[in-house]
């Protein structure tokens, strides 16, 4: 390997920031205590638990005195400025979500990036880091240098942008710093990037907090009763209250077994500081800390054993695990996760199964846009649970605040004011209030609303704290998952809700049949004053979870229901997502999007407020118009469905030919000549090698390359019934795989025929003989031999298809590697494949097939002759 030059590259760089007077700090002088401490509360590059040391560091700082830490990394040797993964991400992180120190430590502007997020997590004072790598190398006797640039931010969720490219650092020069600016504030995140790292911290939050599930289960054996409580407890210790009340440290646990200084009560006495800094009533403040008082000060937890207690073992999982996804994963609904990861193992009574089961992200956020959410809307909810409904709407309030507020200043105020003063949540249980009142402290509103009162007996719809204590709160959304053993299915919170709203939208998961009568005392009071507007017929959300079928029912409130109203229906029943029920696998694994889910959730949002110009998943028999009564109970799609029942010529020949095919079962052979066709293709075999031929066994990748195709979906061609056309290729099994056939589109998403193509849901592989388009998830297995053609196509696909349950197994970013690994028989001559003898073999089986087909047809039609009447 050549000699490092990281020393000359790194003095080459220094030299262009004197020149240029831009103040920076070398790797052992301070840049300030904050930014320092960060960097060695982080883990080294290596991995380690010693500090971090960037080779050069600096600040830019804007007229409006914005000012942004840069960390500056270098390397010598060609090939080291940048990792990153075959997804084209910088390679920080394993595919488990742990730091990939390797990169880290090997490449430039990786390690940068890690110091950045070290910044990041470690700081209060700094939200945004510019990271920058350094590579240098010798061609003869020229130094060749290469600068890698990119933002990190905590808005951006980390997400590492690239800047643009730069061959020297004087856009770091104080002329040039307006600019720079300006590139870095265009550096944008996607709707598809934001929702998939929002995915991805909800992976680490579910991991992490299966893992310390685990420990608490097995290994400290603490009851499933105390975990929510106990978890909770010790986020809020830790979170602390900046300049006023220290996050709790491990080393603030000493096992000690005083009355006032054991443990339990140092961590309950940090959640009353915590708490007390909040502005919450005193009446909630008794009550969290008496609920939790019962897992920390009245229980055997806090007892050291060997010198170390159960709450400080439990503690330094939470402290050094849980805590620092909070930093960059506020946006989530974590104590949703939380409850139900905990409550995972816990066998709840039918009684009362559905009332625990919290609505998904997916749901809440669909549910969000379905009431047009914005910057003025008063959101509440009747049975909060752990706060999701809130939090969604919290999400879009904010974003439209700020596509339309452009000052500062007024934005902040706003943003306050949303937070503060226009949610509001009421929960009966005491240990979901906890978690809803932790989940807003999260989400930065200081939990202002959640009240804990049972919605239907002892709520009056006023606000309970704050300057507006005792004001009406002025609801104009309302959603709601309710306890579907209440009355009426639920609806008796909706009822009730609805009377204290003057106008405004409503949209209500619920057991479906709440709307088809099981609900009737109910339904037909609220279409007095309430407008249907859609009924969706909800896909298995709550799949392993509880055994209902829900629908959402979307209201305009205020204005009573006219008969004449075309009200909405959708059957929702097929989402995209695939759902499983391992306990231990992440959310990737027991929710997997195989089918656009995520775009068929917005064209739901979409149909519904904008309407039906927007179908594109959604067929006339997904989708229609019809009027409901005034009685209440024909709210579901079922009802509504058009079901043709006049019989068709069609339907009178297909009955008369199944008839037929079982009354002259009887007279059919039974049994197919399996053996002789066995025996038939064996001979070809035993002559193959006795001509020198070998049959062998062989690992798919020394044949095969799978590529990914250039996916598009169906709305980007124009489809014709000329079958001479290019085969549009998608996940299904029928027709070869082919959903129809497309008009010529482009030759960059053209795929080459005369290869395999496999779809990633059913994992079917079939023979494309002509060119053709691609659908997503799909991919194309391409030969590396000669001679391919489609009789050999046929004969590796059935190898491959015999594999199809093994590939289904896996996720499908495991596909490549357990295809390549996949064991197939191959019949070789001299050091090749023999394509002729494959084509010989394949075209036998053809003959035999026609063969059996002609006996069958002149037994079939004897048979048929004899069961006429």
């Amino acid at each position: 390997m050549a000699k490092s030059i990281e020393e000359q590259v790194e003095d080459y760089f220094k030299t262009q920031l004197k020149k240029q007077k831009t103040k920076y700090f070398t790797k052992t002088e301070s840049i300030n205590s904050e930014i320092d401490n960060a960097l060695k509360a982080a883990p080294s590059k290596s991995g380690g638990s010693g500090s971090n040391f960037p080779d050069i560091k600096l600040f830019i700082e804007t007229s409006a005195m914005r000012k942004i830490p840069v960390m500056i990394e270098a390397k010598g040797t060609k090939g080291r400025l940048l990792k990153v993964t075959d997804n084209g991400e910088i390679d920080n992180y394993t595919k488990d979500g742990n730091p990939n120190f390797k990169s880290i430590n090997t490449y430039a502007v990786n390690g940068a990036i890690h110091y950045a997020n070290a910044i990041i997590e470690h700081t209060k004072s700094y939200r945004e880091v510019l990271a920058i790598g350094l590579n240098g190398y010798l061609e003869g006797t020229q130094i060749q240098c290469e600068i890698g640039v990119y933002y990190v931010s905590q808005e951006n969720y980390k997400i590492p942008k690239e800047v643009g490219k730069y061959s020297d650092l004087s856009f770091l020069a104080s002329k040039n710093i307006d600019a720079l600016i300006k590139r870095i504030d265009e550096l944008g995140l996607t709707d598809e990037e934001i929702d998939a790292k929002s995915k991805e911290y909800e992976n680490q939050i579910e991991v992490k907090l299966k893992k310390l599930n685990q420990i608490m289960q097995d290994t400290l054996k603490i009851s499933v009763g105390s975990r929510v409580q106990l978890v909770t407890g010790m986020i809020m210790a830790g979170l602390g209250v900046e300049g006023k009340v220290a996050p709790l440290d491990i080393s603030d646990l000493k096992g000690e077994t005083g009355e006032k200084s054991n443990d339990g009560n140092v961590i309950i006495n940090k959640i009353g500081s915590f708490l007390a800094e909040r502005n919450l009533p005193n009446e909630k403040k008794d009550m969290i800390v008496n609920d939790l008082s019962r897992v920390y000060i009245y229980s055997d937890l806090w007892q050291p054993i060997n010198g170390e207690s159960k709450l400080k073992t439990v503690f330094s999982y939470v402290k050094t695990e849980i805590m620092p996804i909070f930093t960059s994963a506020k946006h989530l609904d974590f104590t949703g996760k939380l409850f139900n990861v905990l409550n995972d193992w816990v066998d709840i009574p039918d009684s009362n199964k559905n009332d625990v089961v919290l609505t998904p992200r997916y749901v809440t956020d669909l549910m969000a846009k379905l009431v047009q959410v914005n910057m003025n809307s008063y959101v509440w909810d009747f049975a909060v649970g752990t706060a999701g409904f809130l939090i969604s709407s919290m999400k879009l309030m904010i974003k439209d605040a700020e596509n339309r507020i452009h000052s500062a200043t007024e934005l902040q105020d706003k943003i306050k004011k949303i937070k503060h003063e226009q949610l509001l949540g009421v929960e009966k249980r005491s240990d979901i209030y906890l978690l809803a009142v932790l989940n807003m402290i999260l989400m930065g509103d200081g939990s202002s609303n959640i009240v804990h009162k049972d919605s239907i007996t002892e709520y009056d719809g006023k606000y309970e704290q704050g300057e507006k204590k005792g004001s009406d709160y002025p609801a104009n959304v309302f959603l709601l998952n309710p306890p579907y053993s209440a009355a009426g299915k639920g609806l008796v919170f909706v009822e009730k809700a609805f009377s204290k709203m003057q106008s405004g939208r409503a949209a209500v998961l619920i057991q479906e049949n709440a709307g088809s009568g099981k609900g009737h005392a109910y339904t037909e009071n609220i279409l007095k004053n309430n407008t249907l507007l859609a009924s969706i017929h909800m896909a298995d959300i709550f799949k392993f979870k509880a055994g209902v079928q829900t629908a959402i029912y979307l209201f305009d409130v205020g204005r009573p229901h006219d008969v004449k109203t075309k009200v909405k229906f959708i059957d929702f029943s097929y989402d995209g997502y695939i759902r499983q029920n391992r306990k231990k696998a992440t959310q990737d694994t027991n929710l997997r999007d195989t089918d656009h889910a995520r775009e068929r959730y917005e064209e739901v949002a979409n149909v519904v407020l904008y309407g039906p110009s927007y179908l594109h998943y959604f067929d006339d028999t997904t989708y229609f118009e019809d009027t409901i009564t005034l009685k209440g109970n024909d709210w579901t799609f079922a009802q509504h469905k058009k079901i043709e029942t006049n019989p068709s010529e069609f339907d009178f020949v297909s009955s008369a030919e199944e008839y037929l095919n079982w009354k002259s079962a009887k007279d059919l052979s039974a049994q197919e000549d399996f053996d002789g066709i066995s025996t038939q293709l064996q001979k070809l075999i035993e002559e193959f090698e006795k001509r020198g031929g070998k049959i062998v066994e062989k690992k798919a990748s020394d044949y095969f390359c799978v590529i990914p195709n250039p996916a598009l979906d169906k709305g980007s061609f124009s489809f014709t019934y000329d079958k001479t056309m290019f085969p549009y290729f998608t996940r299904t099994v029928n027709n070869n795989g082919i959903a129809g056939y497309v008009k010529y589109l482009d030759e960059e998403h053209k795929i080459h025929g005369n290869v395999l193509a496999v779809g990633m849901l059913q994992m079917k592989f079939f023979y494309m003989g002509h060119d053709f388009y691609a659908g997503q998830f799909t991919k194309t297995v391409q030969p590396k031999f000669d001679g391919f053609n489609e009789a050999v196509g046929q004969y590796f696909s059935v190898w491959f298809n015999k594999s199809s349950e093994i590939y289904k197994a896996g996720v499908v970013g495991d596909f490549d590697r357990l295809f390549y690994n996949t064991k197939v028989k191959v019949p070789i001559r001299g050091e090749k494949i023999d394509v002729l003898f494959i084509d010989n073999y394949i075209k036998k089986t053809q003959e035999i097939i026609l063969q059996r087909i002609e006996r069958e047809a002149k037994a079939k039609i004897e048979a048929y002759k004899k069961s006429m009447f």
